[in-house]
C-alpha cells in the first residue's frame, strides 16, 4: 500500500490563469486531493476472481480479489501430513514398547526367577553333601556357577523391562519434539501463503480502480484494486508568503465546493516547511514571482465521503 501521486495536471487546470494570490473575497484556490491505498497481495499468481469493481464503496474485512492458490493449497496438505507423522512418531517414543512385549518379558522374567529358586536349592542340597563327602568340591562349585549365572539373569531382564517400560531416551524424544515445532512451523508457513492469496479491505472506503482483470497474471506485490479511504481525502491549497503568518497548524478552514451550499469545515494539519514558486503550469508573469507555501487541511469523516479528487474549492480563514 502507498499513497497517490499528487494529481498535478488537474492543478493546473485550476490555477491556469488564475494564480495563488487570494480573490478579493479573500479565498485561496484550491483543490480537494486523496492518498490511495494500493491493495496487492506478497505472493503472485493468476487473478482467479475480482470481487470489487471502480466506484463500489467497501467496507472493512470485505473481499476484494481471489489469486489462483492450488499450489500453495497443495503445500499446505502435504504439511499438515507431515505434521500429523511427527506427532506420531513423538507419542510412539513417549509410550514404551507394546503390551505384548511388556508381557512377553515379564514371562521371561517370571521364568528367571523360578530357574534362580531352583538353583539356590540345588547349590543348598550340595552343600549339605559335600559335608558328608557324597559330591566332590567340582559339584559344589558348579552348583554355584549355575546358582550366579541365575542371578544374572534375572537382574538382567529386571532392567530390560523397567526400559521398555519408560520409552525412548531423552534425547530421542527432545529431538522428536523438535521436528513436530519445525513441522509445525512449516504448517503455519503454508497456510499463511494460502491466506495471502484472498485479500480484503484493511478500512473503509471508495474503490477508485481495479488494475487488473480475471485470468491475468499479477507478480508479487503488484496491486490489483486501488482503494480511497474517506480519511485519506483532503483540500490543498497554497498561500502567499505575505499571508503564512495567519495560518496555523489545528487552525479551521471553510472550504466552499460548487454544488454543495454549505462551506464545508477542514482543519489545517500541515503546512509545507519550505516556500517554492507558483507551479510551474501557471504562466503568468506576475504570479510567476511570488513564492507561496503549500498547505493541508483534513475532513471530518462525514464530510469527506461527499468528495472527490480533482473538485476544486475555495479555502478562507
Amino acid at each position: 500500500m502507498k499513497p497517490s501521486i499528487p494529481m498535478l495536471g488537474i492543478v493546473g487546470s485550476l490555477f491556469l490563469g488564475g494564480g495563488c494570490a487570494p480573490e478579493p473575497s479573500g479565498a485561496w484556490q484550491g483543490y480537494i486531493e486523496g492518498e490511495f491505498v494500493y491493495v496487492g497481495a506478497p505472493l503472485g499468481g493468476t487473478l482467479s476472481d475480482l470481487a470489487v469493481v471502480r466506484g463500489q464503496e467497501v467496507k472493512t474485512g470485505q473481499r476484494l480479489f481471489d489469486l489462483e492458490r492450488d499450489a500453495e493449497g497443495a503445500v499446505a496438505r502435504e504439511a499438515e501430513q507431515r505434521l500429523a507423522q511427527g506427532k506420531a512418531r513423538l507419542e510412539n517414543l513417549t509410550k514404551g514398547r507394546r503390551p505384548t512385549e511388556i508381557a512377553a518379558l515379564e514371562a521371561q522374567l517370571e521364568r528367571a526367577r523360578a530357574n534362580l529358586r531352583l538353583s539356590e536349592l540345588e547349590l543348598e542340597r550340595r552343600s549339605k553333601l559335600i559335608q558328608d563327602k557324597v559330591v566332590s568340591p567340582a559339584e559344589l562349585d558348579l552348583a554355584k556357577a549355575r546358582r550366579d549365572a541365575d542371578a544374572a539373569q534375572l537382574a538382567s531382564l529386571t532392567a530390560e523391562l523397567e526400559t521398555a517400560r519408560l520409552g525412548a531416551r531423552a534425547d530421542e524424544i527432545k529431538a522428536a519434539e523438535a521436528d513436530v515445532q519445525a513441522l509445525e512451523a512449516a504448517l503455519a508457513k503454508a497456510r499463511w501463503a494460502v491466506a495471502q492469496k484472498s485479500q480484503v479491505a484493511p478500512t473503509n472506503a471508495w474503490v477508485q480502480d481495479t488494475l487488473y482483470r480475471p485470468g491475468e497474471f499479477v507478480a508479487a506485490g503488484n496491486p490489483v484494486v486501488s482503494l480511497l479511504p474517506p480519511e485519506n481525502l483532503k483540500v490543498r491549497f497554497f498561500v502567499p508568503q505575505p499571508q503564512l503568518a495567519s495560518i496555523q497548524p489545528g487552525q479551521p478552514v471553510s472550504v466552499r465546493i460548487d454544488g454543495v451550499g454549505t462551506p464545508l469545515r477542514a482543519t489545517v494539519n500541515y503546512i509545507a516547511p519550505q516556500a517554492e514558486f507558483t507551479p510551474p503550469v501557471i504562466y503568468s508573469q506576475e504570479n510567476r514571482a511570488k513564492l507561496v507555501f503549500m498547505v493541508e487541511a483534513a475532513f471530518a469523516p462525514a464530510d469527506a465521503r461527499r468528495l472527490r479528487p480533482g473538485q476544486p474549492v475555495d479555502v478562507r480563514l
